[in-house]
């Protein structure tokens, strides 16, 4: 089992006007935001609208990305309400020697500790070689980890469970198994975290904060003042103040338009709603050119 530490990105997902998932534009973001300072990146999260995108067009995405200079850095996410979907579609990617994916639980129905332990114990007898950082995001899917349930995960599995996205934020002060990855899924909660034994992040807006992300975590480690986590934690609330993917995807298209495509129901943020985020960002003396300066 190999711990995962440090900055990862839930990357997102290129848009072409036809609606279809441009994968080389996928990719280069990934490979961009990795080159900015993040340690690695996962495909196909929430942000990545892993929901709302064909099985098709992400085996296509596999495929490619398995040539990428970065493929030992990416986290898969193939978490799909169809359990024999979500084994099937980690079967391709495990074809392709990838390794590690980010699952959630499936969404619309209620479940029980029992139910999630037995999801994940048949996608682990399907895939006994797979590493899996659970995703706890009760908004999302409608079912929260609790700590027990983490920990009994682990103790039947403790070579699969390698650790949590919290994007919940009831496990990362609460939860400590040995060797185990807790990764809160804000930036927010990076410093406190890592205070706390947490071993990073996996946020959506790393996207744009890879290098500040990567300079308190550097700092922390190397025992250094801590002089931009204020910033940082601003950029994020920044962006907070509306919908994540919205957002990322109008700041970015501030540079390259092919970010305001975003699939529906998903929409861009408006005119007025765009300019007053980049308008707060600005005051925080952050913007798409300082980003890709990075």
């Amino acid at each position: 089992m190999s711990k995962i530490n440090g900055i990862y990105a839930a990357s997102m997902s290129i848009i072409n006007d036809d609606l279809t998932l441009d994968v080389k534009k996928t990719i280069q973001h990934a490979e961009m935001i990795i080159d900015q300072g993040c340690h690695g990146a996962a495909i196909f999260g929430s942000t990545g609208q892993a929901q709302l995108i064909s099985i098709s067009e992400k085996i296509n995405l596999f495929n490619q990305l398995s040539t990428s200079k970065y493929k030992e850095k990416y986290i898969i996410g193939t978490g799909l309400n169809s359990l024999s979907e979500t084994i099937n579609l980690m079967s391709v990617a495990r074809s392709l020697n990838f390794k590690k994916f980010l699952i959630m639980p499936p969404a619309f129905y209620k479940y029980s500790d029992r139910d999630v332990i037995n999801f994940y114990s048949k996608i682990i007898d399907a895939h006994p070689e797979c590493e899996i950082v659970l995703y706890n995001f009760e908004k999302l899917c409608g079912y929260k980890f609790t700590v027990e349930c983490v920990k009994e995960l682990v103790r039947l599995f403790p070579k699969q469970i390698i650790g949590v996205k919290d994007s919940s934020y009831n496990l990362f002060e609460n939860l400590k198994i040995d060797n185990f990855s807790v990764l809160p899924g804000s930036e927010s909660k990076l410093l406190k975290g890592l205070e706390l034994g947490c071993s990073g992040i996996i946020t959506a807006t790393c996207n744009v904060t890879s290098a500040l992300a990567r300079k308190v975590y550097n700092d922390f480690l190397d025992k250094k003042e801590q002089t931009v986590n204020q910033k940082l934690c601003d950029v994020r609330s920044a962006f907070e103040k509306y919908n994540l993917i919205s957002g990322l995807h109008a700041f970015y298209s501030k540079n390259n338009l092919i970010y305001k495509n975003i699939l529906p129901p998903l929409s861009i943020l408006d005119s007025n709603e765009e300019k007053e985020l980049i308008d707060s960002l600005e005051k925080l003396n952050f913007s798409i050119k300082s980003t890709m300066a990075a």
